[in-house]
């Protein structure tokens, strides 16, 4: 079975990834990339990171969790010869809210350390929120510098990948949570439109679907891996 290679969310730690991993077990080999937590890296250098990272002798499987989607898409459609397929996990390919757009002015003035727990819990847990998730996620959040996240969140609210979405040729399936409260349905909904062949994948979770509902995950990821061809 080919690797399943993981790309973070917006905190880029790769430390959230562990529920998942746990369940997950040796279904595969797993490689989770992780970015810098205090250099300042928009998204064509984070894709020439993970570029560079990618497995150069076995075949694998790209997974963008979240704010690496449009990553995970921009590679994908490169046509890498050893990738076999791709794993979208309640991501976009363009501003996922583009009624935020002129929010940007007020990113420097997010408090992102000592952001209450409350706020984090609502906004990624909802009703799946646990003392145990919510110290993790706010232990990522936090060894990360305020300067990157701001820049993160500012190139969300710039991206717009959709173009690659014609050139994906790699079997592809999109895990869209059932209480997502940062990504609404409409992100599958135009990606769907420009890559029709994606599966769509609802499972009952959060916006952090791989965090807080692993073992659906898990089932859903591992059955797509079998069914491909390698």
């Amino acid at each position: 079975m080919a690797t399943l290679v993981l790309l973070p969310g917006l905190e880029g730690t790769g430390d959230l990834f562990d529920p998942f991993l746990t369940v997950f077990g040796n279904r595969a080999r797993t490689q989770v990339l992780r970015y810098p937590t205090d250099v300042v890296l928009g998204y064509d250098e984070l894709q020439d990171l993970v570029r560079k990272a990618l497995p150069v002798d076995e075949p694998y499987v790209l997974l963008g969790e979240s704010f690496s989607g449009p990553i995970a898409i921009a590679l994908a459609a490169e046509a890498p010869p050893l990738l076999k397929g791709l794993v979208l996990c309640c991501t976009f390919a363009r501003n996922p809210r583009p009624g935020l757009a002129g929010a940007r002015v007020l990113l420097p003035f997010i408090p992102f350390l000592g952001m209450p727990s409350f706020a984090l819990s609502q906004l990624l847990l909802g009703k799946f929120s646990s003392p145990g998730l919510l110290s993790a996620i706010s232990s990522a959040v936090e060894r990360v510098h305020p300067a990157v996240l701001r820049d993160r969140l500012q190139a969300v609210l710039s991206v717009d990948s959709s173009a690659l979405l014609a050139r994906v040729r790699v079997p592809s399936i999109y895990l869209q949570a059932s209480t997502d409260r940062l990504i609404p349905r409409g992100a599958f909904a135009h990606i769907h439109a420009l890559l029709p062949s994606v599966a769509l994948m609802k499972i009952e979770a959060p916006h952090c679907l791989l965090q807080a509902s692993p073992d659906a995950a898990t089932s859903a990821i591992s059955n797509f891996m079998r069914g491909l061809d390698l």
